[in-house]
């Protein structure tokens, strides 16, 4: 991780390689990453919540309103869609040709905020846009999860799968009443702000046990996570929203912080690294035997993603430059993408072969973004010298 650092690249690409190094595919140190799941587990659970932590309500609003929602949109479809046609081309279950979509469409929030603010570009108008529509992305992503990892490859006939979808988005439709309505009733308790921070600030002071608001906060997101699993959703949903539901009014900024920092510190210090080496030790080479599908995979995620942001970015009234430059911002897969592909692996959804495949696509999108991102803000400062130049 801190060579990949030192490299410009995000630690998560080192650890993954580390995985790769002591996995099957060079010295097969470690074998089988069985030993450590439940830590990759708890990775998974804390980098969710991470991830959650860096959104408000208000951003997911922002990514849905005007002309944002074109750039989320097409951003997501164009490379779900590619990514179902490539499922149906080679033949494979319905199941699995879902998460091929979803892990083509999925954009990595937590990569991009990184890449942007590396940058120096997150404030700027094109950085907000790829926020907004990551968001988008990533809540869409876990929400269609939800429903597929209700599928089963029992399922036979039209009919079984379209009871099958009806019941599983009447399950998301009861999660989502659920977010609602603790939505506006932190949002009620937010107006009786002045009243509940005393009562919350005496009731800290109250408990003797050590680190009390980080537990509390922990607890908070188990909860919605235990709603989730009890709806037969994976807890990873639970995670993400209970993180974003968090009602912050009710503490202090620096006490916030602090507890984003603690859950920072556990997560990329500890869990998060065992999780990225242990999908670097899933990853297998010698598995892949399918090469047709690793190309046809590997650039139509890169290419789909791009002229998804493109094609979003033009409708939403951005000039060629800046559209592009959409595009190349959201090809980051990063974490979300090996969040995804290892519940698939786990549930059974998909083998090895096709893991290491979007292992492999994870970590190119990943590692090329900085670059081409870089480039896109550059065409943007020469687009726009060329057309101040020829209006004066």
């Amino acid at each position: 991780g801190e060579l990949a650092e030192r490299f410009g690249q995000p630690s998560m690409i080192g650890e993954v390689i580390a995985g790769v190094i002591l996995g099957p595919s060079v010295f097969n140190i470690i074998p089988a990453p069985s030993e450590i799941k439940v830590i990759a587990e708890l990775g998974v659970f804390m980098l969710i919540v991470l991830a959650g932590m860096e959104i408000e309500v208000e951003e997911i609003r922002n990514s849905i309103r005007g002309k944002n929602l074109w750039i989320a949109l097409l951003g997501f479809l164009i490379p779900m869609i590619s990514g179902l046609i490539i499922g149906f081309g080679f033949h494979f279950t319905y199941t699995f040709t879902i998460f091929l979509g979803l892990c083509m469409a999925i954009t990595a929030l937590p990569v991009s905020i990184r890449i942007l603010m590396d940058l120096g570009k997150l404030k700027t108008d094109v950085g907000q846009r790829i926020i907004s529509a990551a968001i988008f992305n990533d809540i869409v992503a876990l929400l269609i999860l939800g429903i597929i990892l209700d599928f089963n490859d029992e399922t036979k006939n039209i009919r079984d799968l379209t009871f099958s979808i009806l019941f599983t988005t009447l399950k998301v439709g009861v999660f989502t009443f659920i977010l609602i309505a603790a939505y506006r009733f932190f949002n009620f308790a937010k107006r009786k702000v002045n009243v509940i921070n005393p009562w919350m600030y005496k009731f800290l002071h109250y408990l003797r046990g050590k680190e009390s608001l980080f537990a509390l906060v922990i607890l908070f997101v188990l909860i919605f996570s235990s709603i989730a699993e009890l709806l037969g959703l994976h807890f990873v949903v639970g995670a993400f929203f209970g993180a974003i539901l968090i009602p912050r009014s009710m503490f202090a900024n620096r006490d916030f912080e602090r507890v984003q920092r603690s859950i920072s510190g556990i997560t990329m210090g500890f869990l998060a690294p065992i999780f990225f080496a242990t999908m670097g030790i899933s990853f297998n080479i010698l598995a892949l035997s399918n090469w047709w599908l690793l190309l046809v995979v590997l650039i139509t995620s890169f290419f789909s993603k791009i002229f998804g942001g493109y094609a979003g970015g033009r409708l939403a009234g951005f000039d060629w430059s800046k559209s592009v430059t959409l595009g190349m911002g959201l090809n980051a897969r990063g974490i979300m993408e090996l969040v995804i592909a290892n519940i698939a692996l786990t549930k059974g959804f998909i083998d090895v072969s096709v893991f290491s495949i979007l292992v492999l696509m994870a970590l190119l999108t990943t590692i090329l973004t900085p670059f081409l991102l870089k480039e896109g803000f550059r065409l943007i400062d020469l687009h726009n010298g060329k057309s101040h130049n020829t209006y004066t």
